[in-house]
């Protein structure tokens, strides 16, 4: 090979190689968003069957009509397929950008995919996906929603505060593969063996419903008489584990600590009432926060990968006074 072939190859080769990075992080960059008056918004609930989820809807909704956007709006009814399917139902309607509430972590990752490969940015609401499969940044623009993990170790705290010798505990989990309920289940188991003197006897899913939530409680307390704490990853099935108690005779919030997460007035109520010891809210207005973030990437501003809700904290001592300002 003779030195100018030499050469026209080695640049040929660098070229080329140069091309594929290129590709390669042409690929990886999030589609972008045009500046616009009003969009063509997709919103992809993962069901409707309890108070929080029917509050971060209205939120949703009253906020796309305050601002004249039109909103695309599915549920899902608690099928991860069905809700890989509404998405692509967004895509192919053209949308102009997807809000999605990802019911499991894994099985959404194909919708995120096949809408990056659309050239249509997707915000995660309140659950996210799979970290290892899918990044905020470069597959979807962010996640906005709580911090599941504080919000299971908040509750740990205030149980190994309150206890009050209390120490046999049922866990009442949500729906299996979900980021709150593996989230929930981490702040709290680590917060409390670390703490030490507490015993977790049993931990099931309830999948977040409250007839399933009663069900697993009955259950579970038929299988461990002696527990003498719930904690359930969310209102619903802390109102059904109250219902499994008072069948069982046993006083809620009395001869059993009751703990949740989410705080829909119902939950606040039952803590006025002593039935609920406590509770961290888990924030459903989703709204406002979601399409400022919209504005926010339309306007080229660099969005970080999660943008946080703050959540409240109720018990005894402000229950009552919280109570209007609960979903």
């Amino acid at each position: 090979m003779t030195d100018i072939t030499r050469r026209s190859f080695l640049m040929a080769t660098t070229a080329a190689g140069a091309f594929a990075v290129m590709g390669t992080k042409a690929f990886a960059e999030l589609p972008k968003l045009a500046q616009k008056d009003k969009y063509k918004v997709g919103f992809a609930q993962t069901e409707s069957n309890n108070p929080w989820r029917i509050a971060q809807t209205e939120s949703m909704k009253s906020e796309a009509e305050k601002l004249g956007h039109q909103l695309v709006y599915t549920d899902a009814a608690g099928s991860a397929a069905k809700q890989v399917a509404d998405v692509n139902s967004m895509i192919a309607q053209g949308v102009d950008l997807i809000f999605l509430a990802p019911r499991e972590e894994k099985p959404l990752i194909p919708a995120v995919m096949a809408a990056k490969k659309a050239g249509i940015p997707v915000i995660l609401l309140d659950r996210n996906v799979d970290q290892a499969l899918a990044k905020a940044g470069e597959d979807y623009v962010t996640f906005i929603g709580s911090d599941f993990v504080d919000e299971g170790k908040r509750i740990a705290e205030w149980l190994i505060k309150n206890a009050n010798g209390k120490s046999k505990i049922i866990e009442l989990e949500g729906t299996t593969g979900s980021s709150p309920a593996n989230d929930r289940k981490k702040g709290f188991d680590e917060a409390i063996n670390a703490a030490g003197g507490f015993t977790i006897l049993a931990s099931q899913s309830g999948d977040f419903a409250r007839d399933k939530g009663r069900q697993v409680a009955e259950s579970l307390l038929q299988a461990h008489p002696d527990a003498d704490v719930i904690y359930a990853h969310n209102d619903e099935m802390a109102m059904g584990a109250i219902a499994a108690l008072e069948a069982a005779g046993k006083v809620p919030g009395k001869d059993v600590i009751v703990l949740s997460i989410d705080g829909g007035k119902e939950a606040v109520q039952a803590v006025v009432d002593g039935k609920i010891n406590a509770v961290v809210e888990c924030n459903p207005r989703f709204g406002p926060k979601a399409f400022e973030t919209l504005a926010r990437y339309a306007k080229g501003e660099s969005i970080e990968a999660w943008v946080k809700n703050i959540d409240k904290f109720y018990d005894s001592s402000n229950a009552a006074a919280e109570l209007p300002n609960a979903y």
